[in-house]
């Protein structure tokens, strides 16, 4: 149900988002103009992060795993240049604190900072600022370690608290940053999980639709005057047969009542709203003074109802809008997909499959892992992707401040596809993108990603980077 179509598009939205604000986290620059004491000061600093790295790969949580080495800030400060070359200063042994990594490691251990950090991990819940609590609570609060750093050449008490303002504006800086990936794919994964959503909302109108007729009639033929026509309806709409095998279908059963899921309790008047203009339309009018009746006729019914009514519906648009920021953009694709499972309602050949699976190779197939990946793969290598776009352009003599930043996300989300997955076919990724930048920037931006991909593509085959 949800295709590599919509999760390319997902991917790219949320990449634009993610890497117009970004901000990195890095750690504080060498002080211009040292003094002896603000020497002392940052090269203490760094072996107090260099020591917080270590101890992240001496603490031993559940399972005999390391945990704290998957901590944001850890991960960050490993991907920080300074710590490669710590590692080399240190290679040969002399880091001044390397006597108290195994008392500092089990005091860790021991600790209820570390009991509250796997508690709240067990829960998938963010634990940022444990190293900052650890660092203050357990680190520089140690007698050995004091004692250590009173012997480093250079120590001062104004030498150490000036570290300490570094370490303080680190962990703001930390905390401000926006490189959360692991936020960024939840993001991800709670929009695919809407889309899934629309569309059992979309198949659940038909039959809630049908049940408020039916209460009408009810309601009609009970009244005190009651006419010839409301003793004797039209009884052709609520004996449709489509909205009747969606109810009975488990999968659509199975979610409905996981989620509870009901239009009629959420937004009642809308319901109404739409069932009227139904009643109004041509195409409700025609169906119903038409003498034949099969299963056929049932679906182009609801077909073309939900394509020229409800999806013209202004309050039904505006609902959608309010309900969620991810609808509006998902509706054509969801919609395509609950025409599909009606026409798939028609045989009974596909009727107990026709209500579509999250992902047609289940939960934990490609398809499921292929948003999360494509964004990793983004994220991970913006920076080479960035600089192919920026070659190209001046190979072409395009102008690179006019070059809008959706075509530089939607081009670099093409090119991790392209090179990171061989087996889809090269021209099919080059068509997916180039619709998407028709569809999400300018006019012109579907002919100027194709143009930037035919002129990267030929040196990455050169290259032997990408071999279709």
């Amino acid at each position: 149900m949800i295709n590599r179509v919509l999760i390319r598009m997902k991917t790219v939205q949320l990449l634009y988002s993610y890497l117009l604000i970004e901000k990195p986290f890095s750690l504080e620059s060498q002080p211009s103009a040292p003094t002896k004491e603000k020497r002392f000061a940052y090269n203490l600093y760094l072996d107090l992060i260099y020591l917080m790295d270590k101890l992240a790969h001496q603490v031993v949580g559940k399972n005999k795993k390391y945990p704290l080495t998957q901590t944001r800030f850890i991960l960050r400060v490993e991907s920080d240049d300074r710590m490669k070359s710590m590692e080399i200063k240190y290679s040969g042994g002399n880091f001044p604190f390397a006597p108290v990594l195994s008392s500092l490691s089990e005091a860790i251990k021991e600790s209820l900072l570390f009991r509250e950090f796997e508690k709240n991990k067990d829960q998938g819940l963010v634990t940022d600022s444990f190293w900052e609590n650890i660092f203050n609570n357990v680190i520089i609060l140690n007698p050995q370690v004091n004692e250590i750093i009173k012997n480093i050449p250079g120590y001062s008490l104004s030498g150490v608290d000036r570290m300490k303002e570094m370490m303080d504006l680190t962990f703001k800086n930390f905390y401000a940053s926006k490189d959360n990936i692991s936020d960024a794919l939840k993001t991800l994964e709670q929009s695919m999980n809407k889309a899934r959503d629309l569309y059992m909302r979309l198949l659940a109108l038909p039959v809630e639709l049908t049940r408020l007729r039916l209460d009408q009639l009810e309601i009609n033929k009970n009244k005190y005057l009651a006419t010839s026509e409301d003793l004797n309806p039209n009884m052709k709409f609520v004996r449709n047969q489509i909205p009747e095998l969606i109810e009975k279908n488990p999968e659509f059963e199975e979610y409905t009542e996981k989620n509870h899921l009901s239009w009629r309790a959420e937004d009642p008047e809308l319901l109404n709203i739409l069932l009227e203009a139904i009643l109004d339309s041509e195409i409700y009018k025609n169906y119903e003074v038409d003498p034949g009746r099969d299963i056929r006729k049932d679906s182009d019914f609801w077909r073309d109802i939900l394509v020229e009514v409800i999806l013209n519906n202004r309050h039904f648009l505006e609902y959608l809008e309010d309900k969620s920021v991810f609808w509006n953009d998902d509706l054509e694709i969801m919609a395509s997909f609950v025409l599909k499972t009606f026409k798939r309602l028609e045989s009974v050949d596909t009727v107990s499959s026709a209500v579509m699976p999250m992902y047609k190779d289940g939960e934990h197939g490609k398809d499921a892992k292929f948003g999360a990946e494509l964004f990793n793969y983004v994220v991970r290598n913006k920076d080479i992707y960035r600089k192919y776009i920026e070659d190209a352009l001046i190979h072409e003599k395009w102008e690179a401040d006019r070059m809008a930043f959706m075509d530089v996300i939607i081009t670099m989300t093409a090119l991790a596809e392209i090179i990171n997955y061989p087996e889809i076919p090269l021209q099919a990724s080059i068509n997916e993108y180039i619709e998407i930048a028709k569809s999400y920037s300018s006019e012109k931006s579907g002919q100027f990603v194709n143009g930037l991909l035919a002129t990267i593509l030929p040196k990455l085959k050169e290259e032997g980077i990408i071999m279709k």
